[in-house]
């Protein structure tokens, strides 16, 4: 009998051991509709910078300020507590149909409507009775959030009070009130920066993260790694950025224990995580191709250089093309409409010399 019951208990553990912490694909390809399947996550870049949600899964009711150089951002949660890791799929969600209408030459604008269910699909949640109530609950944390910021986004130094959402609402419900479909109205800070395509690629195994710190993880990662192989970072500033309210002895644990994971399943999209004394560096997994230098393949209208010259009088427009090429790569985004974007950089030169 004791040995029987030791058998179980050592099956049991090894199960254990070789269980992925990835949540489950609860949906196959087939399910997807291809248009949401087809379309590429992205996220905007400010946030990934910056800890905009919350890493908590109950509800957060304290007010945060964050510093980071020259800028600053006040968060400050509404009847429902702040917007949280995982309601920031929906802004994912929005931001990436609204990518694809612009790879296409569609038009875009800040009024979305969506089928509830594709949204659900799309990013790996329930989509059970539970899942629409889930949903309903995002929504309604995304809008009470407020921001207090100066972050410059989309060209323009900011400084600003919002909702992440400025509306949610529900078109169209089914008999056993689950939604169908819905209108989300997205602030103009997020909508200006996807005009300005401040925004980076997303691999779909985020999704799949079940812990909040390993998502912005991934994040912080995917925004500072770039085209290079690693990242250094010390503990105490990766802990500021990641939004985490724990100690700097607790956040050393719990990185641990995703790098530990990590060791065992390689579950971590992308980058590994290490820790030598108080600094930790970001490493892109063997295998795992950098993101693409759009630079060089990308070519200019003649007519978007006479753009640039009158943007940035009395600077060298290839000079400051140059400079723009040097900076997508670094930061590795890729323009969908590369003419709009190099114009947007040589305002910015224009109006602010000393940016870059």
């Amino acid at each position: 009998m004791g040995n029987n019951t030791k058998d179980i208990v050592s099956a049991v553990g090894d199960n254990t051991k070789a269980r992925s912490p990835l949540l489950p694909v609860r949906h196959q390809p087939d399910f997807f509709v291809c248009d949401v399947f087809d379309a590429a996550l992205k996220g905007d870049s400010a946030s990934m910078e910056h800890p905009i949600f919350s890493l908590s899964k109950k509800p957060d009711m304290k007010t945060r300020r964050y510093e980071n150089g020259d800028s600053w951002a006040e968060v400050r949660p509404g009847a429902k507590g702040l917007a949280t890791v995982f309601d920031r799929d929906i802004l994912i969600y929005c931001i990436s149909q609204l990518m694809a209408a612009l790879n296409d030459g569609r038009p875009i604008s800040k009024t979305l409507r969506l089928r509830a269910h594709d949204l659900l699909i799309a990013t790996n949640r329930d989509s059970s009775g539970r899942g629409y109530l889930q949903l309903k609950e995002s929504f309604e944390r995304l809008q009470g959030t407020q921001i207090a910021t100066n972050i410059i986004t989309g060209g323009k130094d900011v400084w600003d009070l919002f909702s992440l959402v400025d509306r949610a609402r529900i078109v169209r419900e089914s008999r056993d009130g689950r939604m169908q479909e819905v209108e989300v109205v997205l602030s103009d800070w997020v909508f200006q920066a996807v005009e300005a395509q401040e925004v980076l690629t997303l691999d779909r195994r985020y999704f799949q993260l079940a812990k909040p710190l390993e998502r912005r993880l991934y994040e912080l990662a995917r925004k500072h790694v770039g085209q290079q192989a690693n990242f250094k970072i010390g503990l105490e500033k990766l802990r500021n950025k990641s939004g985490s309210q724990s100690t700097i002895k607790e956040f050393r644990r719990l990185l641990q224990s995703i790098m530990t994971d990590d060791a065992r399943h390689n579950h971590m999209p992308g980058y590994s995580f290490h820790i030598d004394g108080d600094m930790v560096e970001m490493r892109r997994k063997a295998g795992e191709q950098p993101p693409p230098l759009p630079g060089p393949a990308i070519r200019l209208k003649t007519d978007t250089y006479e753009g640039a010259r009158t943007l940035a009088p009395g600077w060298d427009v290839h000079a400051i093309e140059a400079d723009w090429r040097d900076w997508i790569a670094k930061k590795s985004i890729t323009p969908w409409h590369a003419d709009r974007h190099f114009l947007a950089f040589c305002k910015r030169r224009g109006k602010y010399p000393g940016f870059r």
